[in-house]
């Protein structure tokens, strides 16, 4: 039984999506917060277990029987590492046999400004101490997050950014969850680290020339300062602590955190991951 948490969300969903194609719907299993929303997944034969990454009780009961875990790291809470160390703590008392963690593709922790990111990192060392067998995806900014960076005026205003000339190996969630099945679908669960990219580097102003070509509408972009971009958003009515989040990323990727080139994608997934352009063309419907 492989146990998914986070099993409708965006990546998870992916995942089992996979997993289906791979083995038989009763040995899939999916950790929801809000059973209602598992519909689809159940009417597929996949099992449903109700927990949360808060109620260490819960996912005490989700993780019977079952041998195999994928941890979907959580969101930016506040106690966001301690919901990951209750899952670990959850696995290592059920006894499962492998968890596996949805980590980061970042070039040196130590160096990171949006701390945030760190807990990816401080959720490996406590995997790997746990004494559990382990697989750790450390994977690279997800290509479907571009609309978020744009903006949903871009092809009026252009991208306005403080990323500098950073590149990013971007990749499509579905080629990240596909890979991440095939990997949890072997029997092996030797301790091993993967790191899933794209076949190439982009830039912001690589992602502008993309646009431009498939929409026929001229699309610039500009590096601008992290003051000029901080006032942006504070005239959105975005708080300080999300402001200086959203910078950090950004200045990460300037200063190249996000430009690593894996094989392993490619690798487990068979063929050469989804290149930008066609990528964008699925994400803006182009």
């Amino acid at each position: 039984m492989i146990l998914i948490t986070g099993a409708t969300g965006h990546i998870g969903s992916a995942v089992i999506e996979r997993l289906l194609q791979l083995t038989a719907p009763g040995q899939v299993a999916g950790l929801v917060r809000d059973e209602a929303k598992a519909a689809g997944l159940k009417a597929q034969g996949v099992h449903i277990r109700v927990g949360d990454y808060n109620d260490p009780a819960s996912l005490d009961q989700a993780m019977q029987g079952v041998t195999k875990v994928l941890l979907v790291s959580g969101g930016g809470d506040d106690d966001g590492l301690q919901q990951h160390y209750n899952v670990v703590d959850a696995a290592q008392k059920a006894g499962v046999g492998c968890l596996a963690y949805t980590s980061r593709a970042l070039k040196n922790p130590d160096t990171l400004v949006n701390q945030l990111m760190v807990r990816h990192f401080q959720t490996e060392d406590y995997i790997q101490a746990s004494g559990v067998p382990y697989i750790l995806f450390r994977n690279i900014l997800y290509m479907d997050t571009l609309p978020q960076f744009v903006g949903p005026q871009v092809f009026e205003t252009g991208i306005r950014l403080p990323a500098g000339q950073g590149r990013v190996s971007f990749a499509l969630r579905r080629d990240m969850g596909e890979a991440i099945a095939n990997v949890l679908a072997d029997s092996r669960c030797d301790n091993r680290i993967f790191t899933f990219t794209g076949d190439a580097t982009y830039s912001f102003a690589d992602v502008a020339v993309a646009l431009s070509e498939l929409s026929g509408r001229p699309v610039e972009y500009h590096a601008i300062g992290q003051e000029a971009f901080a006032v942006h958003l504070q005239a959105q009515g975005l708080p300080d602590g999300a402001i200086q989040r959203i910078n950090g990323f950004l200045t990460d990727i300037k200063n190249g955190q996000e430009d690593t080139i894996s094989p392993d994608l490619s690798d487990w997934l068979g063929r050469p991951p989804t290149p930008l352009k066609e990528g964008l063309k699925t994400i803006f419907k182009l």
